[in-house]
């Protein structure tokens, strides 16, 4: 019986179960397809990476002898789209059988789900083999329970017996080590040099842009820095573990205009796309800490964003969706400033984070999160424009992940379903955790006047805006009692200097 397996571009997994067996009458199909390019803005070296990895995993079955089908993005027979390009195929080739492995996704998921009910095949879809969860674990885990990730984390823990003594208690006597890891860096220890991949993807960026599909961002196609095959992102990840992650769990939050990436693994895309698998990652960071005694709180902090968050991440994407896209607590309508498309702002702090995002297609959570994010918020942006954005121009942004990262916790779309408070602050946290405010045209300690951080007013402005609604947030309590001591002078003063920025967010 001819079958046709389906392999879409985040299910690079090579030890797939499928590929343990080569059969003459199996064909794998991948498909570069503008579909797919242009539901949302990408960055060009996001479409670059995925092409490329696609491209290198299809090579790699070839030279397994498996057969593989692949429509390129500039395949005259590519009609570009996912339904019209299967039903051909499946008519060329007498596929009497089809299958699929179970999207990421939301909206692929519902579209594959709608082409498999007018089949007139059999078909079947399977599983990724990739995540250490299933789509409803996290959900069934918390049935009429709050989520909070800590609980998740801690069974995920004990289930997987991670970092866990004889006793299967954790190592060292605590959970969660995150209240040491938030040192600010001044460039000591010493940055490790980008040895990732040198790629020249020019032809490739040529094929993209003869199909006329829009980006956003620097593509560069001749100094392309991101792995796209095992062995490279194997290659990245050996780098982080042998020489990064010593320093990675004491300086995670910290930023600094002289390194982008200061100790980060620079391993999400390749995870995502699932050249790397979690298990490996996770087990590979734990050897570290047994053979080479690094710092608990790096190991412990690293693996917590991977077995803990990541999987976490998922289970409420899932749980959440669709009511997760169409959600806007606050009611926030204001459209992203231009400058968020070439970083021309004053604001030093979102010039680097967004300029850097643009660069590289990488931004770390603080900054995507406590820098660009925050800003959004308390600028009343519509949070759906952020979320397209970050979904965007991001290289390891895929919606399962992204939308609750952005939304959910970033945006606080849900009103408190995944984050616990509004992740928002003034510029103190910023001039705290990073050198953007040295040398900003604002000052960082002063609220209002006219070269007042825009932080500070938007900060107050957005809890007194908002106090209906957050009144009685428990983990707020402090903000409010400060806000209830302040004047009405000043709290007038702060509303007056917030509309100014507000009303001119294109000069900021």
């Amino acid at each position: 019986m001819k079958q046709l397996r389906l392999i879409l571009g985040d299910q690079l997994n090579s030890d797939h179960t499928w590929f343990d067996t080569v059969d003459d009458n199996t064909l794998y199909v991948m498909m570069e397809i503008k579909q797919e390019t242009c539901y949302v803005l990408h960055h060009a070296q996001k479409l670059i990476a995925i092409f490329a990895a696609m491209r290198a995993f299809k090579d790699a079955l070839l030279a397994q002898a498996h057969q593989v089908i692949y429509l390129s993005i500039a395949d005259p027979s590519n009609t570009h789209d996912f339904e019209q390009n299967l039903n051909k195929l499946i008519k060329q080739n007498k596929v009497e059988r089809f299958a699929y492995q179970a999207p990421d996704e939301y909206r692929v998921d519902e579209l594959m789900s709608a082409f498999v009910n007018n089949l007139n095949i059999p078909h079947e879809m399977f599983s990724t083999e990739h995540f250490l969860t299933k789509r409803d674990e996290a959900s069934n885990f918390f049935a009429g329970k709050k989520w909070v990730m800590e609980r998740f984390y801690r069974h995920m823990r004990t289930k997987h017996k991670i970092l866990l003594d004889e006793k299967q208690k954790p190592v060292g006597g605590q959970w969660n080590y995150d209240k040491e890891n938030r040192k600010k860096w001044s460039g000591k220890p010493a940055a490790q040099e980008d040895t990732r991949p040198l790629h020249d993807h020019s032809e490739l960026w040529s094929e993209i842009t003869s199909q006329n599909i829009g980006t956003m961002g620097n593509p560069s196609a001749e100094a392309f820095r991101w792995p796209v095959n095992r062995t490279e992102s194997l290659a990245v990840l050996d780098y982080f573990i042998n020489y990064n992650l010593v320093n990675f769990g004491a300086y995670q939050d910290a930023m600094h205009t002289g390194n982008f990436r200061l100790f980060h693994s620079l391993i999400s895309f390749s995870l995502n796309v699932k050249m790397l698998s979690p298990a490996e990652v996770i087990a590979k960071a734990e050897q570290a800490y047994v053979d080479k005694g690094y710092p608990l709180p790096a190991v412990e902090g690293f693996i917590r964003q991977i077995l803990g968050w990541r999987e976490f991440v998922r289970g409420f994407y899932w749980s959440h969706m669709p009511e997760m896209g169409e959600a806007n607590y606050f009611d926030q309508d204001k459209p992203l400033p231009s400058w968020f498309w070439d970083g021309d702002t004053k604001m030093n702090c979102l010039k680097h984070s967004i300029k850097q995002s643009l660069d590289h297609a990488y931004a770390h959570h603080i900054q995507r999160l406590m820098v660009i994010g925050n800003f959004a918020l308390l600028m009343g942006v519509n949070p759906h424009a952020v979320h397209q954005w970050y979904l965007g121009i991001y290289i390891d942004a895929f919606e399962w992940v992204e939308m609750p990262n952005t939304l959910s916790m970033s945006q606080y779309v849900d009103g408190g379903l995944l984050a616990t408070k509004p992740y928002v602050s003034s510029a103190s946290y910023i001039s705290k955790m990073s050198n953007y405010c040295g040398d900003c045209s604002y000052s960082s300690k002063t609220r209002v006047g006219k070269n007042a951080c825009p932080f500070n007013s938007l900060y107050w402005n957005f809890f007194q805006k908002q106090k209906e609604k957050l009144t009685n947030n428990p983990r707020l309590g402090i903000v409010n009692m400060q806000l209830e001591k302040m004047s009405d002078e000043d709290k007038e003063a702060i509303r007056y200097q917030a509309s100014l920025y507000i009303s001119d967010a294109e000069n900021l």
